[in-house]
C-alpha cells in the first residue's frame, strides 16, 4: 500500500509558490496571502482532479506527483494535451472567468496540489498587474506548445511522435530534478540512464498513436539499448540516440 501523503506545512506552501514562474517576482508577505487562503488536496493514481465540462473557480499548484490533461472525442479517442509536475499551475482559466472546464484533468501516480479559489487569486492579481502579464504569457506558450505538437504530429510518423514525446518527458524529468536541486540546468543530451514515470499508455496518448504501435516502437528502441522498460515507468539510457528518432 502506497505511503500516504502528508499535508504540506505553511512553510512548504509558501515555497512551493515560489517555485511557481508567474509568481516568481512576488515578496515573501504577498506569498504567504496567497498561502493561507491555499487548500492542499490528494488524489490517488487514476483519481479525477476535475472533468470536462465542470464548473471552473480553482487554480491547481502540483506539489507532489504527476497529472495529465485530456480530452475525449466522440470517437472514443482520448487526446492528452499536456502532463503537469512539481511547481507547475493547471486550471488558470478559472482566474479570469468562471467557464466549465474546456478538459479533464487526471492523476499519473498518487498526487498532492494546492487549490486556490478563482476569487482568491483575481484578488491577488488585481494588487499585483504585473502576475496578470506572466500568465497570459504562460498560456499563450502553453497553447503554441500544444498546437506544434499537434501539427508535428500530423506529420510525423508514429515512431518519430513516440520518440519526440518521450524525449520531452527527459527534457522535463530533467528540469524538476534541477528544480529540487536548485541547480543549473541538464543538457538532455549529455544525460544518462533518465527515469521516466510513464506507462506504454500514456506515451501513446501523448504522441496520439494506439498503444499497439507504441509499444512496437518501445520494444525497438529496447533492444537498440536506448531504453529499459519497467511496470509504469522506463529508463532512457542515451536521451541523445532517441532524439535520432525525431524527425
Amino acid at each position: 500500500m502506497a505511503k500516504p501523503i502528508r499535508p504540506p506545512t505553511f512553510e512548504e506552501t509558501v515555497q512551493l509558490l515560489g517555485r511557481v514562474p508567474i509568481f516568481a517576482t512576488l515578496a515573501r508577505e504577498d506569498l504567504e496571502q496567497i498561502a493561507r487562503v491555499a487548500v492542499p488536496r490528494t488524489f490517488a493514481a487514476g483519481e479525477v482532479v476535475f472533468r470536462e465540462g465542470d464548473r471552473s473557480d480553482t487554480c491547481y499548484i502540483v506539489r507532489i506527483g504527476h497529472c495529465r490533461a485530456v480530452r475525449e472525442h466522440p470517437g472514443g479517442r482520448t487526446i492528452t494535451l499536456a502532463t503537469f509536475g512539481p511547481g507547475e499551475i493547471f486550471g488558470e482559466l478559472a482566474l479570469f472567468e468562471e467557464e466549465r472546464r474546456s478538459a479533464t484533468v487526471e492523476a499519473t501516480e498518487p498526487l498532492q496540489v494546492v487549490g486556490v479559489l478563482g476569487a482568491d487569486m483575481r484578488r491577488v492579481l488585481s494588487e499585483h498587474p504585473e502576475i496578470t502579464m506572466r500568465l497570459l504569457v504562460a498560456l499563450g506558450r502553453r497553447l503554441r506548445e500544444t498546437n506544434e505538437r499537434l501539427a508535428r504530429q500530423s506529420f510525423q510518423t508514429v515512431q518519430s511522435r513516440v520518440a519526440a514525446v518521450l524525449y520531452q518527458l527527459v527534457e522535463k524529468t530533467l528540469a524538476e530534478r534541477s528544480d529540487e536541486a536548485l541547480g543549473g540546468r541538464v543538457d538532455p543530451r549529455a544525460a544518462r540512464d533518465v527515469l521516466v514515470r510513464a506507462t506504454q499508455a500514456d506515451l501513446a496518448k501523448l504522441a496520439g498513436s494506439s498503444r499497439e504501435s507504441a509499444s512496437r516502437f518501445l520494444a525497438t528502441l529496447e533492444r537498440a539499448g536506448v531504453i529499459t522498460q519497467g511496470r509504469g515507468r522506463l529508463v532512457v539510457h542515451d536521451p541523445a540516440a532517441l532524439q535520432a528518432y525525431v524527425f
